[in-house]
């Protein structure tokens, strides 16, 4: 395995899971209602316990540890990278979203464990839209 793609595994994996224990903390414990109102939109709890809570941990953590332990030999500027990096969020919080109403509202899976099985699809979709888009390495411009 190269170095990349496990420093990618292990930092992710730790990421992915504290966010999963935030998500099931915030899902348990914070938006125990089935519908959290914001006033201006309503929100299911289990939508809110990522999109409220978990994610506004797991984006500094994650984007500093891709810049400083796995994508080290990007040769963009901080500030394109953290720009990017957003944007592949923001894909992943569409497609997490989409993943978590399938397999909670369609499939009537439980959902700390849709966050589980969603969290695979868009740990693929982060690591290639990071790894060629966020932090190009000169070598891997194609």
């Amino acid at each position: 395995m190269p170095l990349q793609t496990f420093r990618y595994a292990a930092c992710g994996g730790g990421t992915t899971l504290l966010g999963i224990f935030l998500y099931f903390i915030a899902f348990h414990f914070i938006y125990t209602r089935p519908v959290v109102d914001l006033k201006f939109v309503a929100l299911s709890n289990y939508i809110a316990a990522e999109y409220l809570f978990a994610i506004w941990f797991t984006f500094p953590i994650g984007f500093y540890l891709s810049r400083y332990v796995v994508f080290t030999e990007s040769v963009l500027r901080k500030r394109v990278q953290l720009f990017r990096y957003f944007l592949v969020v923001a894909g992943t919080v569409i497609l997490n979203y989409l993943l978590l109403k399938l397999f909670i509202e369609i499939f009537g899976w439980y959902p700390t464990l849709s966050k589980m099985f969603a969290a695979v699809f868009v740990i693929m979709f982060s690591y290639l839209s990071n790894r060629y888009f966020s932090f190009r390495a000169a070598h891997n411009k194609g």
